[in-house]
């Protein structure tokens, strides 16, 4: 299902003995556009250090219940690798946090999820046979910082990310939400992230292969898009 990632933060989080918390925000990768963690408000509770959740671990999202179900226990997420919250994501502290866990590493294969195309959420039913071997390098992104950051396209600026929509199967962000509104008394439209070219931390901007005017022309957002859309919405894929 498509969610917006706005609306999942906030959600409680409940592990297979209680809550720990409520969804604070999430961080991706800008190579595969996958969500790679979770990150909780675990409130007083492990409040000296994030707490971070893989997708591996993501059961299911109830919008009537505003929850996501995590398939660890308390005392799993509290042994696991402690990461100091003024600490970004390091490398070596993810292969700490992975190998903790048991699950696949995700950099290491010819996959979005590494030696597999999907999600395997059983940690014990990993396949012993993984894909081509080859290691990349991923660039952890903060959905909270670049919400806000503006959309280069090819012959100009043309609005700035408003939001993102994630598909909650496979932790995918299908679109960008981008708001056109200060360039353009128009709307809110959807870019696919196989159009993004490069994101800049330096500039805080978003690098499209689009247009402007192909931007304008992308399809507009609106909630009832979202509720009637099973999976892929029919998105522009050339501009230039």
């Amino acid at each position: 299902m498509l969610n917006k990632i706005k609306i999942l933060k906030g959600y409680k989080l409940d592990s297979l003995d209680g809550e720990i918390g409520k969804v604070k925000e999430f961080y991706f990768d800008d190579t595969y556009w996958t969500i790679r963690y979770l990150v909780a408000d675990s409130g007083n509770w492990l409040s000296d250090r994030l707490v971070l959740i893989s997708p591996h671990a993501l059961l299911a999202v109830n919008k009537e219940e505003q929850k996501i179900a995590i398939n660890l226990t308390k005392k799993q997420i509290e042994d696991s690798p402690p990461l100091e919250s003024d600490k970004p994501v390091s490398r070596q502290y993810e292969k700490a946090y992975y190998m903790y866990y048991g699950w696949p590493i995700y950099w290491i294969g010819g996959y979005p999820w590494g030696p597999y195309p999907y999600i395997v959420h059983d940690r014990y039913g990993f396949l012993q046979e993984e894909a081509e071997k080859k290691e990349w390098d991923a660039h952890l992104r903060s959905t909270n910082a670049v919400s806000g950051y503006h959309i280069q396209a090819s012959d100009g600026e043309i609005g700035n990310v408003e939001d993102f929509i994630v598909d909650d199967e496979t932790w995918a962000i299908r679109y960008l939400i981008i708001n056109t509104r200060n360039w353009w008394s128009g709307k809110e439209v959807l870019v696919s992230p196989k159009l993004i070219k490069q994101v800049s931390w330096d500039e805080s901007k978003v690098f499209v292969n689009l247009t402007r005017e192909a931007i304008k022309q992308s399809p507009e957002y609106t909630e009832s898009l979202l509720v009637e859309a099973k999976s892929d919405i029919p998105v522009l894929h050339s501009g230039l």
